[in-house]
């Protein structure tokens, strides 16, 4: 690994360590969660001041509590393969100077929620940074094999924020939806974790397949892939949606649990399959995304 100085990069390639700072991919998969909500909630489209204003200031609370995470774990980025081309990691900036840029981009995303969107938005993406940086990645995530599974809460907050962006309240539809994301948290980054389970074992950090057999780690994917299914089959009425959802989410549930079923058996029989636990991992972002795209679509379609 080859480490540089920040002085020692050019403008650009700082302004690039300072964006893979944030993990922009995180971010792309929150957001996409949030617009489709907002029309939820809106019954329609909201206006596009409202919803670019949301966007932005998601973006900027999610990248900060996502800056924080890399300043907290750079020693265990160091050891795992998978993190140590991060900027914290290659020195092409301090953790000082990382610290203060999420500091500052925090207080501009509660600030631009705040005036633009509505205080009670500001207040979830804050909170939802406080628990992403206190509850999971200080104290959850090196000591217990459920860091996942409650850590998750906080990138289910962004439904929560599009929803109150439109009605500047919440209801039993965004905690329905919180819920959807919350349990679709554990089967898509368990099935990363088998791929990248030495990793996490050589920088003692107990995910599910680091401290679980295989087996036990696909039988938990596929139960939390079945509850998945049915709760993303209670969006439908208690968000009052029509049958574009119901029948693209009954679709997309039963090919995730096939997928999950999948790697199961392999488990049981065991083979230890990686690239299938790979392939359960990025059919879960399109079954997410695919998901709040209908939504959006039912919305707009049958009103």
């Amino acid at each position: 690994m080859t480490t540089v100085t920040s002085a020692q990069l050019s403008f650009w390639a700082k302004v690039m360590a300072y964006v893979a700072l944030t993990k922009p991919r995180i971010i792309e998969l929150l957001l996409v969660t949030t617009v489709p909500t907002m029309v939820v909630a809106q019954r329609g489209w909201p206006s596009l001041q409202l919803v670019v204003a949301t966007l932005i200031g998601g973006t900027l609370a999610a990248g900060g509590a996502n800056a924080f995470n890399m300043v907290i774990d750079r020693d265990i980025d160091a050891i795992m393969e998978r993190t140590k081309g991060r900027p914290l990691v290659t020195g092409a900036m301090s953790p000082r100077a990382a610290t203060i840029f999420a500091s500052l981009i925090e207080i501009a995303a509660f600030v631009v929620l705040a005036i633009w969107v509505n205080v009670l938005s500001a207040w979830l993406a804050l909170a939802a940074t406080a628990f992403y940086i206190f509850i999971y990645t200080l104290w959850l995530k090196r000591r217990s094999k459920q860091n996942i599974v409650i850590g998750g809460a906080a990138g289910a907050v962004p439904v929560l924020i599009g929803w109150s962006a439109v009605t500047n309240s919440l209801a039993w539809a965004p905690v329905v939806l919180f819920a959807v994301i919350f349990i679709w948290t554990p089967p898509h980054f368990w099935a990363l974790a088998v791929r990248y389970r030495d990793d996490y074992e050589a920088a003692d950090v107990p995910m599910l397949p680091v401290v679980a057999s295989l087996r036990r780690t696909t039988t938990e994917i596929l139960v939390y892939t079945i509850v998945l299914w049915a709760a993303s089959m209670l969006v439908g009425p208690v968000a009052k949606l029509g049958w574009i959802y119901a029948i693209g989410a009954m679709l997309l549930g039963a090919f995730f649990t096939y997928d999950a079923v999948g790697l199961y058996r392999l488990a049981h029989k065991d083979q230890a399959d990686v690239a299938r636990a790979m392939r359960l991992f990025h059919f879960s972002i399109t079954y997410l995304t695919a998901l709040f795209v209908l939504m959006a679509v039912d919305v707009l379609a049958l009103g």
